[in-house]
């Protein structure tokens, strides 16, 4: 009787010592998923080389703005190649899935290649997502560029625990450059190592506050179409950047009532709220600013709110480095995005 007493105290400590050092190694755990930092790519320097590719729609008679954006880079000092079927044509796409793949993933493996460029957005990056092998990359990472459809690919490069950048694609380049003057000067600042920080204009719609986090984001179709993959962004103690083009705004309200609903922004430190560019008329007409429907749809959050960033599908397009952490102030005045 007493050595069977002596058998279940000896058991109990045992279990007891087991689960101490089980939420020991969880709380490790947890402490290096909050605490590590994003890897950042190799900013370019001078003789480095860009590659050009096409992972979404089709490019009809873009011949123009792909020279215009390899005669931008040889004037930096850059070198530029063009993927092998950047002007292939497959329906809607620049070429098969597979042959879109093709040349991001040669990009992605080839170490010559310091950055990769897309040459437009449109639609067809989550397609060829889960065709790609980023063993090679994540061997030498190197900046990947574009906004709009390219989201996508951004919350992938993301997850797979590397920075990129939201900025302006070839497409984007107009023939006088003067008309995109800004989103050139801070697309080439920040892919040079020098990420401007940006005061942005006061707007009546601001929820004050100050945080930090890591930068993350961009069209807000295409975070909602992440959700529920391995490709949506954790979230949580991070400053999201959102931007859209030709949607309603009904639709609009409708994104954001599912990632609520999906706990999407249940643990955010921020939200920066880009260009809402072409927004179209329902014949119900909604009855309130998009500003003012963002508000309402989080209006169960208390964290910072700026409106008025210019990012997104205007030709006025600020480069953001995404996956670096800055903090974010914001007033009634104004407010001030800045990198740490």
């Amino acid at each position: 009787m007493i050595f069977k007493k002596y058998v279940l105290c000896l058991m109990c400590i045992v279990i007891t010592t087991m689960h101490m050092d089980l939420s020991a190694q969880n709380e490790s755990d947890n402490s290096i998923k909050m605490t590590s930092k994003l890897i950042q790519p190799p900013y370019l320097k001078a003789g480095d080389t860009v590659a050009i590719v096409a992972p979404s729609g089709i490019l009809k008679n873009r011949e123009r703005e792909v020279q215009q954006a390899l005669d931008l880079l040889k004037s930096w000092g850059l070198h530029a190649i063009v993927g092998k079927h950047v002007f292939s044509k497959s329906n809607h796409f620049a070429g098969t899935d597979d042959e879109r793949c093709e040349d991001l993933q040669n990009a992605m493996d080839d170490p010559k290649i310091s950055a990769i460029w897309c040459a437009r957005g449109g639609y067809g990056t989550v397609r060829i997502l889960d065709k790609l092998n980023y063993t090679a990359f994540k061997k030498k990472p190197k900046w990947i560029i574009g906004y709009s459809d390219i989201t996508a690919l951004h919350n992938q490069i993301h997850n797979e625990g590397f920075q990129s950048l939201h900025a302006l694609m070839c497409v984007s380049l107009t023939k006088d450059l003067n008309d995109v003057k800004t989103a050139v000067s801070t697309f080439k600042s920040a892919i040079f190592g020098q990420p401007e920080d940006y005061t942005l204009e006061a707007s009546q719609y601001n929820r004050e506050g100050e945080t930090s986090g890591e930068l993350i984001g961009g069209n807000l179709t295409m975070l909602h179409t992440m959700l529920g993959s391995d490709t949506s962004l954790d979230t949580s103690g991070k400053i999201l950047f959102i931007e859209e083009i030709g949607e309603y705004k009904y639709h609009i309200d409708r994104m954001l009532q599912s990632m609520k609903r999906a706990g999407y922004f249940d643990n955010l430190n921020g939200l920066v709220v880009g260009d809402m560019s072409r927004m179209r008329k329902n014949t119900t007409l909604w009855g309130t600013s998009v500003e003012q429907l963002i508000l309402d749809a989080l209006a169960d959050y208390d964290f910072p709110i700026t409106f008025n960033m210019p990012a997104g599908h205007e030709k006025d397009n600020r480069a953001l480095v995404l996956g670096k952490v800055v903090d974010l102030k914001v007033d009634k005045s104004g407010s001030k995005l800045a990198y740490k």
